[in-house]
């Protein structure tokens, strides 16, 4: 069993997914969709590298890579007159640089839920929490297992009887990846471990056991 709280650390990839509390859904619109994605892209692209992408009305998927210490410190670094949550950080050195990177980029997820989360309560008048904690995050090391995420992460609306396609499930970056679009994707990269687009739209169109990934 993986561990499904990984510390995260940089230039290291990893599955995040997490899901709504109980019953609850986390998007109830198209543009509950898009406001998710605006939030991401303002507190997650500056600190990862994004692969693919998949939301469902009540969890989501990413397969992100984080980037590398040099690119975080700066960015980091560029938050410190923002933010006393980062004042101090331009002064530390190896472990403790480390250790405060960790604490860093696990706030920079909780500002982006946190983010979304207030803008949704405020639109359906609710309180409280709306995602589960802590969010999940599995490192990924294995190649083979890195293909099937992918195939995983895109599938997920078909397994869960949204669509009949992936090409019609418009909230996974399945379409994006195919297309001219690269959005804040690493679409070469991410074609590139499948060799062509050609072979990454056959591996996508050939059903797979997904419960093989946990």
């Amino acid at each position: 069993m993986q561990n499904k709280t990984e510390i995260l650390r940089p230039e290291t990839t990893y599955h995040v997914y997490n899901r709504a509390n109980g019953s609850e859904k986390l998007f109830l619109s198209s543009d509950n969709y898009r406001y998710f994605l605006k939030k991401y892209q303002e507190y997650i692209s500056p600190i990862t590298d994004t692969f693919c992408y998949c939301l469902m009305p009540n969890h989501f998927h990413f397969l992100i890579r984080i980037k590398s210490e040099d690119v975080l410190v700066e960015y980091f670094n560029s938050l410190q007159s923002q933010s006393a949550t980062y004042r101090g950080f331009k002064t530390l050195d190896g472990l403790a640089k480390q250790e405060a990177i960790s604490k860093l980029l696990n706030q920079q997820f909780s500002h982006f839920f946190n983010g979304y989360t207030q803008a949704f309560n405020k639109q359906n008048i609710r309180k409280g929490s709306l995602f589960m904690h802590p969010f999940k995050r599995k490192k990924i090391s294995d190649r083979n297992y890195l293909l099937k995420l992918v195939h995983y992460i895109h599938f997920n609306p078909v397994d869960a009887g949204l669509c009949d396609n992936i090409r019609n499930w418009p909230y996974s970056s399945y379409q994006l990846l195919i297309s001219g679009t690269s959005f804040f994707l690493k679409k070469d990269e991410i074609i590139e471990w499948f060799n062509d687009k050609e072979n990454f739209i056959y591996f996508h169109s050939q059903r797979r056991a997904n419960t093989e990934i946990d």
